[in-house]
């Protein structure tokens, strides 16, 4: 699978989570349909359930005049992926991971 298509199947399964509290696993199965997990996509969407916390406190300090609460669910998991990914995916560029995000918020956010 592409990183790019990961990162938007991570995104989905990242939504279902955040939104009808779905376990992970059945979120990524149901992104996936019949096809075969992805480990840059699992790390995605584990990862960054896993430093939800502290994604959001790396988050917040960058948000003038707003709140983890006041953004849309999807903008809010496109943020925290892709703060995840600066800081724990090393072996991706820090601009491939911010052209991605602006790409999947293009695609997907508000």
């Amino acid at each position: 699978m592409k990183r790019r298509t990961a990162r938007e199947k991570a995104l989905q399964a990242l939504f279902q989570v955040n939104v009808s509290n779905t376990e992970p696993n059945e979120a990524i199965e149901h992104v996936l349909e019949e096809g075969t997990p992805d480990t840059f996509m699992n790390n995605l969407v584990f990862g960054t359930i896993e430093h939800e916390k502290e994604l959001d406190a790396l988050i917040s300090p960058y948000l003038v005049n707003w709140t983890m609460d006041r953004l849309a669910n999807i903008d809010k998991t496109i943020l925290r992926m892709a703060a995840y990914e600066l800081k724990y995916e090393q072996d991706v560029p820090s601009n491939v991971t911010l052209d991605e995000a602006v790409e999947l918020a293009k695609a997907f956010g508000d």
